[in-house]
């Protein structure tokens, strides 16, 4: 029996290949029943560090303790408690939905019905008869997640679930993750798309370089970034030279669609722009996740 306290607890972890630090001293906790996302551009070190979680890499140095367990060396014991979605998802071949299901059920020894009442909760029961390859992207995403739920873990690792869906498919896995979530389980999970990952999770930890660049909740990096609101108003509406003389305007830019006007006191601009009788169609933006994230760590595209 374990102490209560955090789920997950990831201290100084490291990992080099040869002269490359994909994981440079990376430290976290996750308490129970959290939703956490590892964020961060590509080769930041997020899968890495998943994997070393998951116990399906040996850190070179630091610890990690799942539910009050070392997952390396392997631990038989934790492997029921922990379930894996990885980036690429493989299935047994010209097997259903269903057949899927109870075979993964099968290794932890989850009867075939208790295995099939997974379909339920991801939306699947109606292709419950249809073999995998027949299923959309979306469809074989959400399978993928029941196979990783299908022994009831407490701890779901989710490697980018949305990756490669169209904006349908991974609004509704949005609410297969909730769902998810209000079961009780604990999910840690990588994603690309800051959106989803403001909207669905708890905290975050911003990852770059193989070291945490930032980590809270995303509306808290948000306010801390103190980022400038910008008003943007349709092309015509107003002239530039009019615009930069707005009170709170500090930066105006004209780039043919719109005059985008950055404040430090939106309040001040837009009553402004009511007095000019210019907020037809006018839009407020103000900082999100994806500032952050960019603020953190470049706009540099990376391979």
């Amino acid at each position: 029996m374990r102490a209560d306290g955090p789920a997950i607890v990831v201290s100084d972890i490291r990992k080099s290949y040869g002269d490359l630090r994909a994981v440079d001293g990376v430290s976290f906790t996750v308490a129970e029943g959290e939703f956490f996302g590892l964020l961060g551009p590509n080769g930041a070190g997020k899968s890495t560090t998943l994997e070393i979680i998951e116990g399906l890499r040996k850190p070179d140095s630091g610890s990690v303790r799942i539910l009050g367990e070392s997952p390396w060396p392997r631990n038989p014991a934790l492997l029921p408690k922990m379930g894996v979605q990885l980036q690429a998802s493989s299935f047994f071949e010209r097997l259903t939905s269903k057949e899927q299901l109870q075979t993964f059920g099968s290794l932890y020894g989850v009867s075939r019905a208790a295995a099939v009442d997974m379909l339920e909760l991801v939306g699947l029961t109606d292709k419950a008869d249809v073999q995998e390859n027949n299923l959309s992207g979306g469809q074989r995403q959400r399978l993928s997640i029941a196979c990783a739920l299908a022994h009831d873990p407490e701890i779901v690792f989710l490697d980018e679930p949305t990756a490669a869906l169209d904006p349908q498919a991974r609004r509704n896995l949005w609410d297969v993750l909730r769902a998810i979530q209000a079961r009780g389980k604990t999910i840690v999970y990588t994603t690309h798309h800051l959106d989803e990952a403001e909207i669905l999770c708890d905290r975050v930890a911003v990852v770059d370089k193989g070291r945490v660049m930032a980590m809270g909740a995303p509306a808290w990096l948000v306010r801390k970034l103190d980022a400038q609101t910008q008003v943007i108003v349709e092309h015509g509406t107003v002239t530039v030279e009019i615009a930069r003389n707005l009170p709170g305007a500090d930066k105006v830019i004209d780039d043919g669609v719109s005059v985008i006007i950055a404040t430090n006191d939106a309040g001040l601009t837009i009553k402004a722009l009511g007095e000019l009788d210019a907020l037809n169609k006018a839009q407020v933006r103000t900082a999100t996740l994806e500032d952050v994230f960019l603020h953190l760590t470049g706009r540099a595209y990376r391979e």
